[in-house]
């Protein structure tokens, strides 16, 4: 029987290398809870994985503090910091006064996150949280066109009665097309902080689908104007939809309104967008 006479190395345990980071960085154990369950998993079914990550954990921490480097807080006075930059001193040294890494304790990065200035904001809200109409008064006047899709579920029984236009109130077909437009012009009055734009033109088509015992709803509204038409080929689609329910539901409360959705849009600044199928 032969002996290995370079025999491999025990992997360090999860709690000897916690030991190590918590030495180097004693801020970093209230991330235990979090990080240990799954370096144990790594402990145990990807062992060499663990290796390459304490490896380069601890290199990295190390070629950042042997620099002497100070941690400056984004908030001038932030007490943690200071207390973190007097544990860095004692470890590694006094830092120099050049060198030094802005953190700020009540912001924390989080892996695979991406920054904050490429997150889109919300155009509805002000600085303070609170709700507000858009000043759109230095856009420029373009031609914006939107389409939206609907569809209504009316199962066989409902199916079969709008296509032989037996529904007791009457051609519900014809009603949703006039109540779809209709409800384009009050788009407005509906969503509070859409503005109040001039329609140049509305198309509402509605067509029975045999194989799924559908409604298909396409809206289209069109504006040359300083804001889009989303919400309005929206609201025209929605209300064709509830029309629809509304004409039916003598017959069947079982109808679903349902992928309601923006199509494509045209125009403004941000251009073309068709959605991806």
């Amino acid at each position: 029987m032969h002996t290995n006479p370079h025999p491999t190395p025990a992997l360090p345990s999860t709690s000897d290398i916690w030991a190590v980071v918590s030495f180097l960085h004693p801020s970093l154990e209230k991330y235990v809870t979090v990080l240990d369950p799954l370096i144990s998993y790594l402990d145990k079914h990807i062992s060499i994985t663990m290796v390459i990550v304490r490896s380069m954990l601890l290199r990295s921490m190390r070629a950042h503090y042997s620099l002497g480097r100070r941690f400056v807080s984004n908030d001038g006075y932030d007490h943690a910091i200071t207390e973190l930059n007097k544990e860095m001193e004692s470890i590694f040294g006094e830092a120099p006064s050049s060198g030094a890494f802005t953190l700020s304790a009540s912001k924390e990065p989080q892996l695979g996150s991406p920054s904050v200035k490429s997150q889109p904001k919300l155009t509805h809200v002000d600085s303070s949280g609170q709700a507000t109409m858009v000043d759109i008064s230095s856009k420029e006047d373009t031609k914006r066109v939107a389409i939206a899709n609907c569809r209504v579920l009316l199962g066989p029984k409902v199916f079969n009665l709008v296509s032989s236009n037996q529904i007791a109130k009457g051609d519900v077909l014809n009603v949703a097309k006039i109540a779809g437009i209709n409800g384009a012009k009050q788009t407005s009055s509906l969503i509070p902080l859409c503005h109040n734009i001039s329609l140049t033109h509305i198309r509402v088509d509605l067509t029975l689908n045999k194989e799924e015992f559908s409604v298909e709803i396409e809206g289209e509204a069109t504006t040359t104007g300083k804001t889009g038409v989303e919400m309005e080929a929206l609201t025209a689609v929605a209300v064709a939809g509830l029309t629809v329910y509304d004409m039916c539901k003598a017959a069947s409360k079982d109808i679903c309104i349902t992928e309601v959705r923006l199509k494509h849009k045209s125009g403004g600044k941000s251009g073309e967008w068709p959605r991806k199928q």
